[in-house]
């Protein structure tokens, strides 16, 4: 009988989920991950890996899809990483963003709670979460108080997975990561938005870059230094939720002026703010505190601020050369 370790990744073909099965092949796992079935499915994350992994068509509104794929396979470990994660339209999908996002992960507990108490479970817990921040760092006593559908969800999703945890004795824990980012984010979100778009700017496709709240400060890592992170998580000997971050805030503007200094660019000449743009309920501020995470699971960020920007808008400069 194989020793070798079994992992189950939702969301597998996102930024996050990409990075993750990266390093679980590069730790000996055998990686699955479960994908929608669509038309035309989104893989060009995941393509260069494809061949190593087994995808499984599943979904986490369909409780009876979960329960499948996990007794087909019965994983080690399952990473919870779908999501409808883009915060922007939680507001024009409220209820959908719910039943996949918060509810979902109800689902997916359940089904682990029927097929295999055993299975590890990491649940993508979002600095989405603070919100409207109630001290500043945010670690993991800070009272939450979420500023949007997509933040109340993942509240919820967070709760529950500490009920399954203190209720049925499973190894359920949250991470609760900041902002993360990397060439492989998708092009709704502000970080890759500046990045692609100044890219075009350089290549004479387009002249303007719009945006809405420049002032809003975040805590930014690269998305490969989190899937480390999850991981770590579902190493230890009892779950435990941790808070993840780089310990930094940077305003979208310091984003903004890094990424065209990167193209010896002026942001002045192309910048055009759409009050569009702006969230219906802001988040201004967002910093970590990960002190407790860096003392007991022994993790910290590799990657800068200035290093994650600049290999973003390089990636995207790429695209267009």
């Amino acid at each position: 009988m194989s020793n070798q370790k079994k992992a189950l990744i939702t969301g597998i073909s996102g930024q996050t989920g990409s990075y993750l099965a990266e390093l679980l092949l590069s730790k000996g796992y055998d990686v699955h991950g479960t994908i929608r079935r669509t038309s035309c499915p989104n893989t060009s994350r995941i393509d260069h890996i494809i061949d190593f992994i087994t995808l499984h068509p599943a979904d986490l509104c369909d409780a009876g899809s979960l329960i499948r794929v996990l007794d087909s396979i019965h994983p080690d470990e399952v990473y919870n990483l779908a999501a409808q994660s883009f915060v922007k339209i939680s507001w024009d999908q409220p209820v959908s963003t719910g039943e996949i996002t918060g509810l979902g992960v109800t689902k997916l507990l359940e089904a682990i709670r029927q097929v295999d108490k055993n299975i590890r479970f990491y649940q993508a817990s979002s600095s989405e979460l603070f919100g409207k921040v109630a001290e500043v760092p945010q670690k993991e006593t800070t009272p939450f108080y979420p500023r949007s559908p997509y933040g109340v969800a993942k509240l919820y999703a967070h709760h529950m997975t500490i009920n399954y945890r203190e209720s049925y004795d499973m190894y359920a824990c949250c991470g609760i990561i900041f902002n993360h980012e990397s060439p492989r984010r998708g092009l709704e979100f502000v970080t890759r938005k500046i990045t692609n778009t100044i890219a075009k700017i350089k290549n004479g496709i387009v002249d303007k870059l719009y945006l809405g709240n420049c002032s809003a400060k975040r805590d930014w890592s690269h998305a490969k230094d989190m899937a480390e992170a999850m991981w770590l998580m579902l190493q230890q000997d009892k779950p435990k939720d941790y808070v993840f971050a780089s310990g930094e805030t940077h305003t979208v503007q310091e984003f903004i002026d890094l990424a065209f200094e990167r193209v010896c660019l002026d942001p002045d000449d192309y910048i055009e703010i759409d009050m569009n743009l702006y969230r219906p309920a802001e988040v201004d501020i967002l910093l970590g505190d990960s002190s407790l995470a860096r003392k007991e699971l022994g993790w910290e960020p590799k990657i800068t601020f200035k290093e994650l920007v600049n290999e973003m808008v390089d990636a995207d400069l790429a695209l267009y050369n």
